[in-house]
């Protein structure tokens, strides 16, 4: 088992898992309901992590998640022209799978 991702927002700890998940790459989360205990931990400490089932996925996995980061601005749909937000995959207005790129 090895840690792949952390954040304080669970949302994004959740969306990298599905992303995994997606991949084939059997995932877990830790600390998924700690966030009730800061004050009594440090905050850092209650935050949600990933973690991978099997070790020889870890390469894999942070390929998957550095990709993820790397998309990070907005793009506008070839089908539409609506713009939309680096998290979405698809066009929220037509459903046009994003450009690769």
């Amino acid at each position: 088992m090895k840690l792949v991702y952390t954040h304080e927002n669970r949302l994004l700890v959740e969306l990298a898992k599905s992303k995994l998940d997606v991949a084939g790459i059997a995932a877990f989360l830790k600390n998924e309901y700690a966030q009730g205990a800061t004050g009594e931990l440090a905050p850092h400490q209650a935050w949600p992590e990933l973690w991978i089932e099997r070790d020889r996925d870890y390469e894999r996995a942070m390929q998957l998640l550095q990709a993820g980061e790397d998309s990070g601005v907005e793009w506008s749909c070839p089908g539409c022209g609506e713009r939309n937000g680096a998290a979405f995959d698809y066009c929220w207005h037509c459903g046009h799978v994003r450009p690769a790129g």
